[in-house]
């Protein structure tokens, strides 16, 4: 029985191992000269403009959120792709067509989803 899980453990035992050392390694070998410029806060290079607790229109968050929900989801896509591939083989219990309608009804909920989120002007992004 725990034999079949060795490998696993191997494999996090190395990897702990590697992050440690390479943390050690960065931390003994790192340079050490602090500056104020390298303690001021940079925003994707650019100097900081504005306070951080600025309100943030939510739009932004709607659409990254959609975004999201609509990605995760297409992922999805990819299992569903094995199954059908092996019911086509018939190396599965379930058939062919009913993988086909699985898939059909599952893109026509994101079809009704996307279609919702557009009349509710989820998608505006100037508005």
């Amino acid at each position: 029985m725990l034999t079949s899980f060795l490998p696993l453990l191997i494999a996090i035992v190395f990897a702990l191992g590697l992050v440690t050392i390479i943390a050690w390694l960065g931390v003994f070998l790192g340079p050490r000269r602090a500056s104020p410029i390298k303690s001021e806060n940079f925003e994707c290079g650019n100097p900081a403009s504005g306070d951080a607790r600025e309100r943030v229109n939510i739009k932004y968050f709607l659409v990254g959120i959609l975004f999201l929900v609509f990605d995760i989801e297409a992922i999805f896509i990819y299992p569903w792709a094995i199954a059908f591939s092996d019911a086509i083989k018939n190396n599965s219990p379930i058939s062919a067509s009913v993988a086909f309608f699985a898939m059909l009804s599952f893109v026509a909920v994101m079809l009704v989803a996307l279609i919702y989120a557009w009349r509710k002007g989820a998608l505006e992004w100037g508005a």
